[in-house]
């Protein structure tokens, strides 16, 4: 018998011979006939992939927490716990995912309704209650939350307090959002609380109160480790807005504050600084101090209104200066960062003095100059994606990212607004014209080694050759570049720094939205983007058109 296609292997003759007597196909013969399908039909696969999903879930989480109770029990070994350790945490972000609406934020017709969910969502968790335990600054405001949150988490911690401190987004990873003393949350903690969570909601959510969206369970959660961990202080930085935000459920904080304004989410907030400084105002509370910045009038004095009737006193803390710090310098880079630091002084010291804590404090003299652990605090403050400098120190045998190493020099910045991108901008075109970047004067620098994710704090002598300065900052979906370069450019341009090809390069900020995790963590993207900084490659030659 002839064995037919005899160079084949036995399992590819076989696909051949099925191949060879499989009848031909004529379209003119066999045509199909497409159908539009019918809303209910849509509506019932829709239902259907999503009870797939979570039953999915379901089972995962599942056996993930078997595996956690038979670790904590010793009857797992220490590669086996990191293993499930590794699976829980995936578990948890695609619960998570699960949380995230496809629809765009539109006009914040439904603020209301949300704000009202929380509520509910805190008698479900059993926390409405014990919320009144945490002592609380809360802070708002359209720049620099985050750096004032930042800062004032690292005084109070410095004064001896066990701190907690809510902020986002997050660069990397979730866990960024919650710290701990000063430290991302751990893992294992993290899981903990998140299931508990997690699980008191699904039992919990009926048909008029579905399960909470990203942001709201993020800070359900924030609220459920801080008062799990029994922390002195919780410091929340609002999401969005102030009056309807997820975080103002908050009842009565100890102080609230309220850093710089200006025109971003006007779709949500309004589309003028009066009806923003309304919305920001609404985490004003009855009997509860209330501090701001210098803002523009028309802003002050919607603040000042709000204020009043409350009835509460409403300060303006004023800028620090470098002869205030004692020679020490900001932990975070920026003259911005001066005023920032001004109000954390003041809302820290309004804390201190309200929970008692002062007393400590009252043999120093203030007007000298701050206490010991203020100057601690401000020095030590951190806060990644903000003025940060990562040297590329790439570990690779590749010969063309070898030769490379140490081309490029990234400025990370959350700059998301024209007024923000000046402040980027001012201190871009300083650091930039100094190769040698002083780790004191220009803020919080890091020298990235993107194969093995290493952090090298002795590196601040720069290689020889001439580098590339590569400047990133937000410019996602819903930001105008057009609105952020002419603000950069100007700025740059005022310092003596001059950008000739920004505008040739402008698909950057729309193509590379991620670009930022890209580059901490993926070796490949980095080769490329290196290509592409240096004028070798298009995107389209790596794969995008």
């Amino acid at each position: 018998m002839e064995i037919p296609h005899p160079h084949l292997s036995p399992h590819t003759r076989q696909n051949h011979l099925l191949r060879s007597h499989r009848p031909r196909f004529h379209p003119s013969r066999y045509a199909v006939r497409r159908t539009v399908p019918d809303p209910e039909a849509k509506q019932q696969a829709a239902a259907l992939r999503g009870e797939f999903h979570r039953r999915r879930i379901q089972e995962r989480t599942n056996i993930v927490l078997q595996y956690l109770e038979m670790g904590t029990n010793g009857l797992l070994h220490s590669q086996q716990q990191d293993l499930v350790l590794s699976s829980a945490y995936e578990a948890a972000m695609e619960a998570l995912s699960s949380l995230i609406t496809q629809r765009k934020r539109g006009n914040g017709s439904k603020r209301t309704e949300k704000f009202d969910q929380m509520f509910r969502y805190l008698q479900a968790l059993g926390l409405e209650q014990r919320l009144a335990g945490l002592k609380i600054i809360h802070i708002a405001g359209t720049k620099g939350k985050g750096s004032t949150c930042t800062f004032s988490e690292a005084i109070l911690r410095e004064c001896g307090l066990q701190t907690g401190l809510f902020t986002s987004p997050h660069l990397m990873d979730v866990r960024e959002r919650y710290r701990i003393n000063g430290s991302d949350i751990s893992r294992e903690k993290f899981l903990l609380h998140f299931w508990e969570c997690w699980h008191q909601l699904k039992a919990k959510c009926v048909k008029d109160l579905p399960m909470p969206t990203l942001f709201q369970f993020l800070t359900l959660l924030a609220f459920k480790i801080f008062l799990s961990e029994k922390v002195d202080v919780a410091i929340l930085e609002v999401g969005l807005g102030g009056r309807f935000d997820s975080t103002n459920v908050v009842k009565e904080p100890v102080v609230t504050g309220i850093t710089s304004l200006g025109m971003d989410h006007m779709e949500i907030l309004g589309d003028t600084i009066e009806k923003i400084a309304f919305e920001k105002a609404g985490i004003f509370k009855p009997h509860v101090p209330a501090f701001t910045v210098p803002q523009k009038s028309e802003a002050m004095s919607v603040l000042h209104d709000r204020a009043s009737k409350l009835m509460i006193p409403l300060d303006v803390a004023p800028p620090l200066s470098s002869k205030t710090l004692n020679g020490l310098h900001l932990g975070l880079a920026g003259d911005h960062q001066f005023t920032n630091a001004g109000l954390a002084v003041a809302l820290c010291r309004c804390w201190l003095k309200r929970t008692g804590h002062l007393s400590s404090f009252l043999n120093e003299n203030w007007d000298g100059g701050l206490p010991e652990p203020f100057l601690r605090g401000l020095s030590a403050a951190r806060l990644s994606g903000r003025a940060q400098i990562f040297h590329d120190e790439l570990d690779s045998e590749e010969p063309e990212i070898k030769s490379s190493s140490g081309d490029l020099i990234f400025y990370l910045d959350g700059a998301h607004s024209p007024e923000s991108m000046e402040a980027c901008a001012k201190w871009f075109s300083n650091v930039a014209s100094d190769v040698r970047h002083s780790s004191h004067e220009n803020g919080h620098i890091e020298r990235k080694n993107f194969q093995k994710n290493l952090t090298n704090e002795n590196c601040y002598n720069v290689a020889d050759k001439v580098s590339k300065k590569i400047l990133l900052f937000n410019c996602m979906e819903v930001r105008d570049p057009h609105l952020l370069f002419p603000q950069l450019i100007n700025t740059c341009a005022s310092k003596g720094m001059h950008m000739v090809s920004i505008f040739q390069k402008l698909f950057l900020s729309l193509a590379c939205q991620h670009i930022t995790r890209l580059i901490l963590g993926h070796q490949q993207f980095h080769l490329i983007f290196l290509r592409m900084c240096l004028g070798n490659t298009t995107f389209k030659e790596s794969g995008r058109n």
